[in-house]
């Protein structure tokens, strides 16, 4: 007979850059998405050291983040940038956390799994002390590629993603507030995060541009992380990233070709009930996933499911997907690779 185990105790939880857009929005599916907390534990500068934050019921001040911060900590969050990470996360490792880190510093390091649970969640099996969180646009493609990847080859994806202001952070996001206002009051603005006024317009992704492809950085992540997630090093990928004046919910209009005829039937069978995603796809009613629909939800939207008839061959598939880039694309995926981590092994 077996000796009864009793579960392990809460963990103590840790967010680095707590009071930026994600460090919220991760206090935000914490609570969502009911994970044990035993304590927690807000860090971020000594310029936001001092501040409160609410969760389930408590106010948590904020500390300011030192080399002294991960004492005790069970899981460390990152969310302050690569540059903290790759200083401070190696000491919150040392110091027995967990770390799970939303920055671009480990996600192409051999040693670090980059992860999206519904897509590759097996990569936490070796459970890694550090784990990297996808690009946003990364995040949400490849949650809805991963019940279509399971099933048939993918032999090429050619995508443009349409991205809101939550991408660059609290700060974007308020210069896309303070736009509009000015704009529908006739007064000049002049943008202080931004190359070009957001409001009413749309722009290519303001990161730098690499001389020799033509391809901004963010298209590149994309790129290479995706090929990483899926596991396909040589998959060609085509992206045009764009900055559209929309607070929080990312867009992508994707085509997928196969190595075979797919209907679109069997698409639909595959990604309905499928983990994180939500079809919408209303041809009657011309209604498809929206980012006002999308914001504030756990699930990716995906719709707009047609054959290219520009592929003769009847291999691709286009369709049009939508996720909260600060939960799927950023907080919530980190949390989620939390639980898989935490998740009793069976045997």
């Amino acid at each position: 007979m077996n000796a009864h185990v009793p579960p392990a105790p809460a963990p103590v939880v840790a967010i680095v850059g707590a009071t930026g857009a994600v460090g919220l929005a991760l206090i935000h599916s914490l609570e969502q998405r009911n994970f044990a907390v035993g304590a927690l534990r807000l860090l971020a500068s000594a310029r936001s050291a001092g501040r409160s934050q609410s969760f389930r019921g408590q106010s948590i001040v904020v500390e300011e983040l030192t080399e002294d911060s991960f004492d005790g900590v069970d899981i460390a969050f990152f969310s302050a940038g690569a540059t903290i990470s790759r200083r401070f996360a190696p000491i919150a490792v040392a110091a027995g956390a967990q770390v799970i880190d939303n920055s671009s510093a480990f996600r192409m390091q051999d040693d670090v799994p980059l992860v999206v649970p519904e897509a590759n969640g097996a990569a936490l099996q070796s459970a890694p002390r550090i784990v990297a969180n996808p690009n946003c646009i990364a995040a949400i493609l490849t949650t809805a590629l991963a019940p279509l990847h399971q099933r048939w080859s993918i032999t090429r994806l050619s995508l443009s993603s349409y991205q809101a202001a939550s991408g660059g952070g609290a700060e974007m996001m308020e210069e896309l507030r303070e736009g509009t206002r000015a704009h529908l009051n006739g007064e000049d603005f002049e943008p202080q995060i931004l190359p070009h006024s957001y409001a009413f317009n749309v722009f290519s992704h303001n990161s730098d541009i690499d001389p020799e492809t033509g391809y901004n950085g963010e298209e590149l992540k994309v790129i290479s992380e995706t090929r990483r997630i899926l596991s396909q090093p040589q998959l060609p990928i085509s992206v045009t990233c764009i900055r559209v004046p929309i607070l929080r919910a990312h867009g992508i209009s994707l085509s997928i070709r196969f190595d075979e005829h797919v209907n679109t039937d069997s698409i639909r069978h595959a990604l309905e009930g499928a983990p994180g995603i939500r079809l919408v796809d209303d041809r009657e009613a011309n209604h498809f996933p929206m980012p006002s629909e999308a914001s504030g939800e756990q699930d990716i939207l995906v719709g707009r499911i047609r054959d290219d008839l520009g592929d003769p061959a009847g291999r691709t598939v286009t369709m049009f997907i939508v996720g909260d880039q600060l939960l799927k694309g950023a907080a919530q995926n980190a949390v989620q690779i939390a639980e898989a981590l935490r998740a009793p092994v069976a045997g």
